[in-house]
């Protein structure tokens, strides 16, 4: 006869053996400016250790208020990179899994570059681990979307953040509801009021937005 314990390591192997695999998010950040003013200021004032560190708590924040609480509510992503790269433009431009962040625009930021820095990931991560609804979703919308993260007071961000506060959890279950498409009726859906509706009583109670 078996003894017990023996009886249970089986029972538990078994269970763990039938449990989903869940794919943990690795997370690159390399700087590839190291030579450049701005790389060199990256260097000194952020750092690769704790870009990697604010990489995996932005990512569990992005979890956190879209409430995807488990793997298949996640978008699949394998490894998230950050690359602080020599180029003029935009200050950060997202490409699937890949964040590139302007060594030119760390160079030339007037403040607290960290704070600045950290704000920019919570942005750009987003558009890493949201749903599109495979590209159907306005840019505006992904922009705004990606924008609450930080409350980046843009105007989108601003009416989801009002959305919010007439449902709490709205934010997350539009998410949810763009993983595979976008329709405008989800605001009917989730607010039962139209979109417009909504933006004419948004514009109505903080004044004539434009």
């Amino acid at each position: 006869m078996k003894p017990p314990h023996f009886i249970l390591l089986l029972i538990i192997l078994q269970t763990l053996h039938h449990l989903p695999v869940i794919l943990a998010v690795k997370y690159v950040a390399i700087n590839d400016a190291k030579n450049y003013p701005g790389g060199k200021r990256f260097e000194k004032e952020i750092g690769i250790p704790y870009t990697l560190q604010i990489m995996k708590d932005i990512n569990h924040y992005i979890w956190e208020i879209f409430q995807q609480k488990i793997e298949s509510d996640r978008k699949q992503v394998g490894i998230a990179t950050v690359f602080i790269r020599q180029y003029d433009g935009a200050e950060a431009i997202t490409y699937g899994e890949t964040v590139n962040v302007s060594a030119l625009y760390l160079q030339g930021y007037q403040g607290n570059l960290k704070w600045e820095y950290t704000s920019l990931l919570h942005h750009e991560l987003t558009h890493v681990f949201q749903w599109d609804g495979k590209g159907q979703a306005p840019v505006g919308l992904i922009e705004g979307m990606a924008d609450y993260m930080i409350l980046g007071y843009d105007f989108t961000a601003r009416f989801l953040e009002y959305c919010e506060g007439l449902e709490p959890g709205f934010v997350a279950a539009l998410s949810k509801k763009m993983r595979h498409n976008f329709s405008e009726n989800f605001f009917v859906e989730l607010l039962g009021k139209p979109v417009a509706q909504l933006w004419s009583e948004y514009k109505a109670k903080y004044g004539n937005i434009k």
